[in-house]
């Protein structure tokens, strides 16, 4: 992200350290260090949040891909009534075969 070395990182704990002292220093860099990995952690959680977004999009966009191409609820409904009229020509036959028989 950022493009810091070795050495930027040398100048500019040179530079903290002629600014604020070398009594004060270790308290500086204790909270420097506590609070870059506070904004590190807080990163990390964003980035996290986003990638299951993203996973969660492509499923439902997957979902209704499938729901579109095969509409599993209309395939169901189509073949209960072509067995519910299956049925009632079955009973019409058994039915006529009854009646024709007395």
């Amino acid at each position: 992200m950022f493009d810091i070395g070795f050495w930027e990182f040398a100048l500019i704990g040179i530079i903290a350290l002629v600014v604020v002292g070398p009594e004060r220093m270790p308290s500086i860099a204790r909270a420097a260090g506590k609070y870059a990995g506070k904004a590190k952690r807080f990163i990390a959680k964003i980035q996290e949040d986003v990638g299951e977004e993203l996973e969660v999009d492509k499923l439902k966009e997957q979902f209704n891909a499938m729901d579109k191409e095969a509409n599993i609820v209309e395939i169901i409904d189509d073949a209960k009534e072509t067995i519910s009229d299956i049925k009632t020509d079955v009973n019409n036959i058994k039915n006529d075969t009854d009646s024709t028989k007395t």
